[in-house]
């Protein structure tokens, strides 16, 4: 296999993106939701535990943009349809599927899968339509 040559920098924005969506959705749009299901207490102020996980949904961010940008590459993407295609891909087989089932061992509710994955949607199919046009 060669070397992918890629840009380094569409790999920040995605993972950016993919932050600042996931500090949206899971702080405005579905907070009370999310918090309810989960048995999380909203706070104004966030403690060393919510400051861990913001760092580690960076770095989960980033790690997640390297290698959905060289499954997009990998598969020749370069139209937004195209892009959505292969981002809808990876969220049903990566994404979706384990954690239908692993809502199902927990026994939590089916809404809380929805939030959840719902977040993982938009993520991937805004980062592999931005890999797909973003040469």
């Amino acid at each position: 296999m060669h070397c992918l040559q890629f840009n380094h920098f569409a790999v920040l924005v995605s993972a950016v993106y993919q932050w600042v969506l996931g500090a949206l959705w899971y702080s405005l749009f579905f907070a009370k939701p999310w918090a309810a299901l989960t048995g999380k207490k909203m706070c104004s102020k966030p403690d060393k535990a919510a400051v861990a996980g913001m760092i580690s949904s960076f770095i989960g961010g980033l790690i997640l943009s390297y290698v959905l940008l060289h499954v997009v590459r990998w598969s020749s993407t370069e139209t937004i349809q195209r892009g959505i295609l292969v981002s809808l891909s990876c969220w049903v087989g990566f994404i979706a599927a384990p954690l239908l089932a692993e809502t199902m061992y927990e026994k939590r509710p089916f809404k809380l899968f929805a939030i959840n994955s719902g977040y993982w949607l938009v993520a991937i199919l805004g980062s592999g339509c931005l890999f797909a046009v973003w040469q």
